[in-house]
């Protein structure tokens, strides 16, 4: 059995973490889950919403799936999710934004992956203010050859591997020309070893403008930190919500499947939660380990019972709980 450390987050985190395990015990993904915390509820229990067991136990186990995280607020305490893409150095986040049967959009054709640069640009935490009277402040954003690399060529390989015939570099090399120019620079370079793969580049605002307007333009996006951070929800809102999408955040020797929504406290424990951000960030985990059969059976589960709204829970317009959405994705594996 596969061993990965399972982190069921806060508010609606364990309902849907629960129905994710019920259905890939279901499909026989052969999986062996070692429980760990973080969020609010390690706070709660040991003054640490990121405690050193979790770090080791990923550290060790390698792999991870977690659900939302509620991270405390207070000075002193940053974001749980952003502490564990730097200190496993996760540099490649992807998301994938697909048009789903069933749910309700404006848009019928979106098939869009994005790769977001996980570690630098502007996320760095590199903020002061400049003067006593905290009227001017400074953030310092750092764009590094190597880290351009390791994501451009990983949106390449990943476009080589799944059969896509296009990636953009989404830049803002107009204005940021040191920054985003390198980034810009560093992608036309490796672009010449994929020549079976168009590339093209587009400046970050024009590509929001054509997202909404045409996406079905685009194929592969790769971009630095807060593009892709902007970028990748907004792709997500194409497809239904960040409900609707799963997320997947890659290192060298590490990764972590995650539901990119929010805990949403007031709705938990009601049975109202949607679980299918988790459960396809659940099945980018099995395409990870070689479980692809297994990752695909699941898919077409979801796909089958999504146009159902007697089984979808509310916010897909439907009547169904938590559990009955659950019950139905696992009668139709």
């Amino acid at each position: 059995m596969q061993p990965i450390v399972l982190i069921s987050g806060d508010g609606i985190g364990p309902e849907i973490t629960e129905s994710v395990l019920r259905i890939l015990e279901a499909a026989k993904a052969d999986i062996n889950w070692i429980s760990a915390s973080a969020g609010m509820l390690a706070f709660e229990s040991s003054g640490n919403p990121l405690p050193d067991e979790t770090i080791s136990l990923i550290d060790q186990y390698k792999l991870a799936l977690k659900g939302p995280l509620t991270t405390p607020v207070g000075s002193g305490f940053r974001s749980v999710n952003v502490a564990l893409r730097q200190r496993f150095n996760l540099y490649c986040n992807i998301r994938p934004a697909r048009t789903l049967p069933g749910v309700d959009t404006r848009y019928g054709n979106v098939d869009l992956v994005t790769f977001r640069e996980n570690t630098q640009g502007m996320y760095i935490g590199m903020e002061r203010y400049i003067d006593d009277d905290e009227n001017q402040a400074e953030t310092v954003a750092i764009i590094t050859r190597e880290a351009s690399e390791r994501i451009i060529r990983a949106a390449f390989e990943y476009a080589r591997k799944h059969g896509r015939k296009k990636v953009s570099l989404i830049h803002k090399a107009n204005i940021l020309k040191y920054t985003t120019g390198l980034f810009l620079k560093v992608g036309k370079e490796i672009a010449a070893d994929y020549p079976e793969i168009l590339f093209n580049d587009m400046i970050v605002d024009n590509t929001a403008m054509q997202m909404v307007m045409r996406p079905e333009i685009f194929d592969i996006l790769v971009t630095t930190n807060l593009f892709g951070d902007i970028l990748s929800d907004l792709a997500s809102g194409l497809v239904g919500g960040l409900g609707m999408t799963g997320s997947a955040n890659l290192g060298d020797q590490h990764a972590i499947f995650e539901a990119v929504h929010g805990s949403a406290p007031d709705i938990a424990g009601q049975g109202k939660a949607n679980p299918t951000a988790l459960l396809l960030s659940a099945v980018m985990l099995l395409d990870h380990i070689n479980r692809q059969d297994t990752a695909e059976k699941i898919r077409r589960a979801l796909y089958r019972v999504l146009p159902d709204k007697e089984c979808v829970t509310a916010d897909l317009g439907g009547k169904g709980t938590t559990g009955v959405f659950t019950d139905a994705i696992i009668r139709n594996l």
